[in-house]
Order: C-alpha cells, then structure tokens, then sequence
C-alpha cells in the first residue's frame, strides 16, 4: 500500500496545480486559423478531464481523490487515471494546450477548444440518468459556447474556428455496460440489435447537431473490448475471471453498425469527415499479449480490490472502501477496474494520431488536423 503524500508534496503539488490551470486558462487568448486547428473534446470518462467534479453526483463519479492524478499531475484533477487522457496527448501532438473541463470554475477562453466529456455519460439519456452529463446536453453546452466564440470573435472568425476545429467522441461504452451496473429496465425492453440502432440513432442526432452549428471534422474511436476489463469481468455470473460475453457481444454488434452509420452521415451531410480509430483492436492486443507493448499485467488493475482488482474502489471513496494500490503503475495496463493507466494511454493517443491504415480509415487524426 502506497503512502500518503507528504505535507512538503502537497505544496508542491498545489504550486503545480496552479501553474497548470493559469497554462489552461490563459494560453486561448490569441487565435489565428493560420496557426492552429481547435480541439472540442465530447463523451464519457475515457475524456473527461474533471467535469464531474462540478456537478451534483456520487463519488463512483469522480475521480477528484488520491491516488488519481499521482502520476502526471501529482494531484487528482478529476481524470480517471493516473495521468493523462487520450485528449490530453492528442492536444500535445496538434502543439496545443491541455483542453480544459468545459464545467471548470474561470474558463471563459474557448478559442483552443473545450472539453465537454462526463465520466459515466451516454449516448441514451437514461445511461446513468441523474449523475452525469449525457451527449445531448454536451451538445447544448457546444451551442453555448459557439454563441459566446461569435460576440468574442466576431461571426466570420468564429466560423473559421468552429469549421477547422476538430471533435473528438469517445461515446457508448456507458450505454451498453449501465444496464449490468445501474439500471436493465430500459435496456431489457429490447432486443441487442434494437439497443444498438438506439444508441446509434442518438449518437447520430448529435452529430448532425454539432455539423449544423459548422463543425466539418470529427474523430471516433470504436468501442474497447468492454467485457474484458477488471471491473466489468467481475459482474459475470459465477465471478470466473472470464471476459463478460454479453457486454462483448453488444461492443462487436456496435463496433460493425459504427461504420455504416458514418458511411450513412457522411452521404447526406456536405463536408463531413472524419477519422476512426480501431480502439477495440489495438485495446486487444495489450490485452492479449502485453508484454510485447511494455506491461506485465493487463488482467488485474492497479488500484481497486477483490478478483482482479475489479471492484470499482480506488481511493476508497466509493461504496467499498477498501483497496490495495499496486507498487510500480508502469507495469500495468489498468489503472483502476476500468480504466487504463497513462502509459497505456499514451499508445493508444499514438496510434490514433498517426497510426496508419490499418488501424486508422480512412486516415488518421493527425491527418484531419492538416486538413
């Protein structure tokens, strides 16, 4: 069991933290299309940067606690995981700023982009309706802030900005794995194919939302291998150990619907591009043979308690207080019983930047950057 942080490391820590947030809240003040391309960041707790920390919802929520954050920013900022997110290096490779939480008390400047992703959210509003920021009031926040880019900035310039921008989604995983943790009436009422075509179809309203308002270049990731994380594997009936084969299942159905759905938008809508990340394949691959991509252990999470370190109690702020936090994280894949640690997630932001055909169609994101 790791120590806690010294009086002299929390002062160091806080002079960190307020380095950091005058970085975020003050590098947006002077934007020129020439320069760069803004980052608008939507979704779930693989991207949230701490917006959960300003709504009214439980700790199984938040990430706003030790040992969160230890690794990167020696504080807990609110990510679900030792460090950084996907969106935090992607914004590193495209020479921006750390994207801040759109939520955050003092975030006025939107001119690099903003953050909208609430850890727990869905593409349905009853994912975890009640504790999280759902897509469809990610979008809402999006229309505010595009009004407040067009007095800032005048109509032409925000125009610029919100068509060059790119936006990020990470979107579903919430919806197809709340009906095992939180809530199967709804999704009871339904065949798999039916929930799928849902979550889609709302997933797809919000696009076209955000495409009306001017945005032209999108980046998604397809749905990781859900079933195969600590925390979900320890919800199969008889606590085997096994990869959840029902929650499998509905990421594979989604994971093949995905495609055609964007083939479909892209069709109807002028302008539309994108770029898609194999998330599920290259989350597998880790999974299956880790140390060829420098872990040894991709099975058991680092922080949590129980078979695998899969019940959800990192930090002991949640329902089970008791947890055990792993000696050295590097050596791990999982962070906590459902998210990755930051050097997995520097991989992965790796292969979606710049990967190529195989694992990114029909380009990668550093490519929908340039254009």
């Amino acid at each position: 069991m790791a120590i806690p942080v010294s009086s002299s490391g929390t002062f160091l820590s806080a002079v960190f933290l307020i380095l950091l947030n005058t970085a975020i809240l003050g590098a947006a003040h002077f934007w020129s299309p020439e320069k760069h391309a803004a980052l608008f960041v939507f979704g779930d707790s693989l991207y949230d940067p701490g917006n959960n920390n300003y709504i009214n919802t439980t700790t199984e929520y938040q990430a706003n606690f030790w040992p969160y954050g230890e690794t990167f920013f020696r504080f807990p900022i609110g990510r679900f995981s030792d460090g950084r997110l996907i969106p935090d290096f992607i914004s590193e490779y495209a020479k921006l700023p750390l994207i801040p939480p759109y939520l955050k008390p003092g975030v006025r400047n939107y001119e690099y982009g903003v953050n909208f992703a609430s850890g727990g959210a869905g593409a349905l509003v009853q994912s975890h309706q009640g504790f999280v920021v759902d897509l469809e009031t990610q979008l809402n926040y999006f229309k505010k802030v595009e009004r407040k880019l067009r007095r800032k900035l005048g109509v032409g310039e925000a125009k610029e900005l919100i068509s060059s921008a790119v936006y990020l989604f990470s979107v579903g995983g919430n919806d197809y794995l709340s009906p095992f943790t939180f809530n199967s009436s709804f999704y009871d009422k339904y065949s798999k194919k039916e929930y799928v075509g849902m979550v889609l179809g709302n997933f797809t309203q919000v696009l076209e939302g955000i495409y009306k308002i001017g945005a032209r270049k999108f980046g998604f990731l397809s749905l990781l291998p859900l079933g195969c994380l600590p925390g979900t594997k320890i919800l199969q009936p008889g606590n085997t150990g096994a990869c959840f084969k029902e929650v499998n299942l509905l990421m594979k159905l989604h994971n093949r619907a995905f495609p055609k759905a964007l083939q479909a938008i892209q069709s109807q809508l002028k302008g539309f591009t994108y770029s898609k990340y194999g998330f599920y394949t290259s989350f597998s691959e880790r999974l299956e043979n880790p140390s060829k991509y420098g872990f040894k252990e991709a099975n058991v999470g680092c922080c949590g308690t129980g078979l695998n370190r899969g019940v959800y109690s990192c930090g002991g702020k949640r329902a089970v207080k008791e947890f055990e936090l792993c000696d050295d994280v590097s050596e791990y894949f999982f962070f906590d019983s459902f998210h990755p640690t930051e050097k997995a997630y520097r991989q992965l932001a790796k292969l979606m930047w710049s990967g190529n055909s195989d694992i990114t169609e029909p380009f990668n994101l550093k490519t929908l950057f340039e254009l």
